[in-house]
Formats: structure tokens, C-alpha cells, sequence
């Protein structure tokens, strides 16, 4: 349609006796403007008939397939498999002697030759066994922690990543549905310059703004099969340039209180969790480093045996073998405690500082993220709050507004298509709102240990644009296009 309606002036540019009525162009570029807003909701129509993608299907795929939740989990289990042995004895060593052998003939010497197998055993005093299975079994739980914490990073990951996607795709359908209208304005500006009613700026700068449009939106494209990769990346799936378009969950009504968030993350953050396990298992590490000092005990037995010797006696019965058997207790002595023992004690108590270190700064990062990922999340919703109520509905009045001034001619035609492209960069403003809420909720929920988001349902209807407030009397932004599409096409 659009094309005829230009075609048709043009063909009128090209005779010079015909005077197109300014109402005749008026009625031309509103239905222009009718026509290219039809375009927009025929294609959005067409985008919605596709699976969307969802953050609870991220959020599965992510448990399942991301190859740093599972190296985490097996890092775990490696730990876990640790703490029995840690609590067991040392191995028995078992010694098997041929003694006294004659060379090159390799047998038994008289009365000498012996063959003996000795068994000993070292047996670790004071709780040596005990401290070592605590600082074992605490290990293992803070790998557990760590693991846990590793699943809620690449979940706040993936949902970084899942917002992006969500961002870049209302951009791109703002910009789209843009471009569609610049043309159009274009096209318009075009045919009316040519009979003699519009200026060369207004096309040249229709022209530019088309261009422009072109290039955000290549930009865009990029930006976004760039997060297509780092979501595929995250996921261990191969690289989807053409994801679906995302659908944002349902997020919470009311914002919890900043004070009770820091401490259910003082209490529940796997993170924390983990650098506690870590000062326990540090504290059984210093415990069995200064028992380290304590010898340890060791006993043996020994079993030998070789040729009877002749006697002189002729009375005397031989059995033709003597046994023996001997038990053999010893212990280790600390000869070198200066330099070992004790500076295992110094190592250790380091070593339980730099944790309990670590900890207090686990501790006073997490308040203050929770409190920096808090302030992204109201600043957020204030500011979709002031768009959705005063910015937006204002942006449309002045859309309005110098629509009804270009149809009585008291404005420039490009007036409207500054204050259309203000509106869309709203809109565009208003994505970048919403995904930095989904971020900061993300980010909450990475830092309490727990879900506050309910990513399995769809958002409201009351998340919508609300429409434009107006006056009783005001004319509408469809009522004046109707009338002038009336009034110039009559």
C-alpha cells in the first residue's frame, strides 16, 4: 500500500498542473504510519508463535550439563572419599629375610642360615587418629559448601547471560519496528519534497536515521549471538546463534528488607558455609600439628626358623627344624622437633589465621554485595516504575501532540519522527530496566544460598506498557490519526 501511496505521488510530482491538497499528504502519511504499526504487530504476532525460552529451562540445563557444577561435585566426592581413611592406622609393613646365605652356592650357612618374616604395625598416639578424621570430615563439608557455591555462580551466570538475551531482543524488536518507520517517514518526506511542499533536510535526515537504524541493529545482532555463546558455553552445548526469544519470569510483588537478605546470607551463602568448614578443618590441622610432638609407638613380631643342628647326645631327639619368634616394640623419637614439629605448629596457626581471615572478609563482602545488588534492584524498579507511569505516557502525549500540530502545519514533519524515536528509546531504556532487575534478583539469590525468584511462571499482564493518560475532551494518538487519514483521503 505504502508503495502505491508513493508511486502515486510521484507520478503526481511529474505533472506539473496537479496540486496535491496538504490534508490529500497528510492522509497519505498516516496511513502510512497506520500501515507500518500494522507491519509491527503482524511481525510481533509471528515472533510469539515460537517456544520461548525460559529461565527454569536454563536453570535445569545448567544443573545438568555445565562442566563446573560437575567438577565441582567431583571435587566433593574426591574429599569425601578421604575422611575414612584418614581415621585408619598407618599399613602394616611385613618383611620377609633370608639371613646368612652362603655365596655363590645361595644356601643356608650351619647354624647361621635362617629364614625370617618380621611384621610391624605403627600406632599413632594422644588422638592423632581422631584430630585427623575432624580435619578430614570438616574438608570434605567445605568442598561440599564450595561445590554448592560453584552451582549458584553459574546459575547467576547463566541468568546474566539469560537477561542479555532478553535485553538485546527488545532492543531489537524496538529498533526493527523503528527502521520500518523511518522508511516509511522516509518515503514520505521523499515524495513531498519532490512536489514542492518539504524540505531536503527532512529527507536527508530520514535518510541518516534509516542508516543509523541499520547499523544499531547489526551492532545488536552481534552483541547478541555474542551471549548466545557465553549462555551455550555455560550449558556445554554448541553455539545457537538463533536461540528463541527469552520470556522474563515472575518476579516478587514486594522487595524484602536489605538487613534480613544479610543475614539469611550470613546464614545460608554456600560460600560462608565453606569458609567455616575451612576454620574447623584448620582448627584440627593446628590441634594434630602440636601432637605431632608425641612419638609414635611402634611394635613388631618376628617368626624364624632354620636346620637343626646335629647333637652330640645320641640319645637326644631332633626335630630337623628350630623356631623362633621374637616381639619387638619401639617407638619414633623427635630428634629434629626444632625444625619440624614445631614448625608444623607454626605453619598450622598460620595457616587456621588465614582462614578465620578469609572468613570475616567473605563475611563483610557479602553484606556489602547484598547491599550493592539490593540498590540495583530498587534503583530498578523506581525507575520502570517512572517510566511505565510518567516518562512513557508523557512521551506518547508529545507523539500526540505534534501529531495534531503536523496536521494543521504549526510543525515540521520531522517533529514527529524525533518524538517517535524518543519514545522507542524509552522503550529500549525500559528493557535495560527490566533485565537489570532479573540481574540484581540473580545476584541476590547467588549471595542468600536460595531461590526468590519463581522462574517457572510467566509475568503478569500488569507488566505491560500502560496506556497513555489523557484528559476527557484531549483528542487521542488513534482518534487523530483516524481523523486525519478522514480528512486527507476524502
Amino acid at each position: 500500500m505504502s508503495i502505491l501511496l508513493t508511486c502515486w505521488m510521484q507520478s503526481s510530482a511529474r505533472r506539473d498542473v496537479v496540486r496535491v491538497p496538504r490534508p490529500l499528504r497528510v492522509g497519505v502519511a498516516v496511513a502510512v504510519l497506520i500501515l507500518g504499526t500494522s507491519h509491527a504487530l503482524v511481525a510481533q504476532a509471528d515472533t510469539s508463535r515460537v517456544a520461548p525460552l525460559r529461565l527454569a529451562d536454563v536453570y535445569a540445563e545448567m544443573v545438568k550439563r555445565s562442566p563446573r557444577v560437575e567438577a565441582a561435585r567431583q571435587r566433593a566426592r574426591a574429599a569425601e572419599a578421604r575422611v575414612p581413611g584418614s581415621r585408619r592406622l598407618p599399613d602394616p609393613q611385613v618383611q620377609l629375610g633370608f639371613m646368612n646365605y652362603g655365596v655363590p652356592s645361595l644356601r643356608p650357612m650351619e647354624t647361621l642360615g635362617m629364614n625370617q618374616v618380621q611384621i610391624t604395625q605403627m600406632l599413632p598416639l594422644n588422638g592423632k587418629l581422631a584430630a585427623a578424621g575432624r580435619a578430614a570430615d570438616a574438608q570434605a563439608a567445605a568442598e561440599r559448601s564450595r561445590a554448592a557455591d560453584t552451582r549458584w555462580e553459574q546459575r547467576a551466570s547463566a541468568a546474566a547471560a539469560f537477561y542479555d538475551l532478553y535485553q538485546l531482543d527488545r532492543s531489537i524488536e524496538v529498533a526493527s519496528e523503528s527502521r520500518r518507520l523511518m522508511q516509511d517517514l522516509a518515503s514520505i518526506a521523499e515524495s513531498m519534497y519532490r512536489v514542492g511542499e518539504g524540505r531536503q533536510a527532512d529527507v536527508l535526515r530520514a535518510q541518516v536515521e534509516v542508516a543509523r537504524m541499520d547499523e544499531e541493529i547489526i551492532r545488536m545482532r552481534a552483541m547478541r549471538e555474542a551471549a548466545s555463546a557465553r549462555l551455550a558455553a555455560l550449558l556445554d552445548r554448541p553455539v545457537e546463534p538463533a536461540l528463541p526469544p527469552v520470556q522474563l519470569p515472575s518476579y516478587p510483588a514486594a522487595l524484602p528488607r536489605v538487613d534480613s537478605l544479610q543475614r539469611a546470607a550470613a546464614a545460608s551463602r554456600p560460600m560462608i558455609q565453606s569458609g567455616e568448614q575451612e576454620v574447623r578443618a584448620a582448627e584440627a590441622s593446628e590441634l594434630l600439628a602440636r601432637k605431632e610432638i608425641w612419638p609414635d609407638f611402634e611394635i613388631g613380631v618376628q617368626y624364624g626358623q632354620r636346620r637343626a643342628v646335629a647333637s652330640a647326645d645320641p640319645t637326644a631327639m631332633s626335630s630337623g627344624t628350630d623356631r623362633m619368634a621374637s616381639l619387638m616394640v619401639g617407638a619414633s623419637v623427635p630428634i629434629f622437633a626444632r625444625s619440624r614439629q614445631l614448625k608444623m605448629r607454626e605453619e598450622a596457626v598460620a595457616m587456621r589465621r588465614m582462614a578465620s581471615a578469609d572468613l570475616a572478609a567473605m563475611r563483610s563482602d557479602t553484606r556489602g554485595s547484598v547491599a550493592e545488588a539490593f540498590a540495583d534492584l530498587s534503583r530498578a524498579r523506581a525507575l520502570q516504575l517512572l517510566y511505565r507511569t510518567t516518562i512513557l505516557p508523557q512521551a506518547e502525549a508529545s507523539v500526540t501532540s505534534s501529531l495534531s500540530a503536523y496536521r494543521v502545519g504549526s510543525v515540521p514533519f520531522m517533529t514527529v519522527l524525533d518524538s517517535r524515536t524518543t519514545v522507542n528509546r524509552f522503550r529500549q531504556e525500559l528493557a535495560v530496566l527490566e533485565a537489570d532487575e532479573g540481574r540484581a534478583w540473580a545476584e541476590l539469590e547467588m549471595l542468600v544460598g536460595r531461590s526468590l525468584v519463581d522462574s517457572t511462571s510467566e509475568p503478569p499482564d500488569s507488566r505491560d506498557l500502560p496506556p497513555a493518560p489523557t484528559s476527557p475532551d484531549a483528542p487521542t494518538h488513534s482518534s487523530i490519526l483516524r481523523d486525519a487519514s478522514r480528512r486527507g483521503l476524502r
